[in-house]
């Protein structure tokens, strides 16, 4: 299997699986949409910088602007919709198994791509690794406690997060051919905090959130959004949408260690045996076998 590709979507699942625990921590004190305003906008004060610093001034602006409507669409069903449908289901289910739920993300990858992009189509090897990581996730989701209706919505609300997610994976792997990595990133959590702000006004806490809420934000402002869209968009751009979607089940067991560990979540034997199977799963709908041919075509990096 590729050393990069190893690399990056596992620093992508460590970022993003503690993600969960910061979101969980996060809305015991500011609701979903302030929360994830703050937290994209947040992001945009560093990788719009970021941006203008190693692209120039000149150039930077003019990418970001052409930027504009790709961001905007991205900033929408990548981040905005995704990250509070997340938050809203973390209000009512624990982190571990928003995890899980999200992990369904490469299933609507290969669903849509039936009609909207062919190339990205998984078969043969690779759809039976995508069927069995499938079915690890639905292990794990066994394993979780019942906690009644609420327990059921939140886990819609983040598996029509997935949904989301899929659609901007697709859209967004496409956006790369035209635009820089750093540059869709950064024009993403602008168009997010956009279409966040009015929402997020609405839900605005009448109190100082706690320390505990802010240094969520923060990890999940520089962390799990700054840094992860860089990695995010790079791997776009190398690996293509279906095999950097994978970091989704990857995210579960460690959700679910993380939580267990810092939030006294439960971890079963059975969220062991689902993790076994989940790992399979990547590496075979990763299409190792195929994964350096395939390469070989990739647009290089920037």
């Amino acid at each position: 299997m590729n050393r990069g590709y190893v690399v990056s979507i596992s620093l992508l699942a460590s970022i993003w699986g503690a993600s969960y625990l910061f979101i969980k921590v996060g809305v015991r004190d500011v609701e979903p949409a302030t929360l994830m305003f703050m937290r994209v906008t947040l992001a945009a004060l560093l990788l719009v910088p970021f941006v203008l610093a190693t692209h120039g001034v000149r150039r930077g602006g003019a990418e970001l602007r052409a930027a504009a409507v790709p961001g905007l669409v991205l900033g929408t069903i990548n981040a905005a919709v995704p990250f509070t449908l997340i938050a809203w289901g973390e209000k009512h289910i624990d982190s571990g198994a928003a995890a899980v739920a999200n992990a369904t993300v490469p299933l609507f990858v290969v669903l849509l791509a039936i009609k909207v992009r062919p190339s990205e189509r998984a078969t043969g090897v690779r759809l039976a690794g995508i069927l069995l990581g499938l079915a690890g996730v639905i292990l794990l989701a066994g394993a979780q406690p019942n906690e009644g209706w609420w327990a059921v919505a939140g886990t819609l609300a983040v598996v029509l997060a997935s949904l989301s997610y899929a659609s901007g994976a697709l859209y967004g792997q496409a956006r790369t051919r035209e635009l820089s990595g750093p540059v869709l990133a950064a024009a993403t959590v602008v168009g997010a905090a956009i279409v966040l702000a009015p929402f997020a006004a609405v839900q605005a806490p009448d109190h100082m959130p706690g320390w505990k809420a802010i240094a969520s934000i923060l990890a999940l402002g520089i962390g799990g959004t700054a840094l992860a869209q860089l990695v995010l968009f790079r791997m776009f751009r190398l690996y293509g949408a279906s095999r950097t979607t994978l970091v989704t089940y990857l995210m579960p067991p460690i959700a679910l260690f993380y939580g267990a560990v810092f939030l006294g979540e439960s971890l079963t034997l059975a969220s062991v045996g689902g993790l076994v199977i989940i790992l399979a799963g990547v590496a075979l709908g990763s299409g190792a076998v195929t994964l350096g041919r395939r390469r070989e075509a990739a647009t290089a990096p920037t």
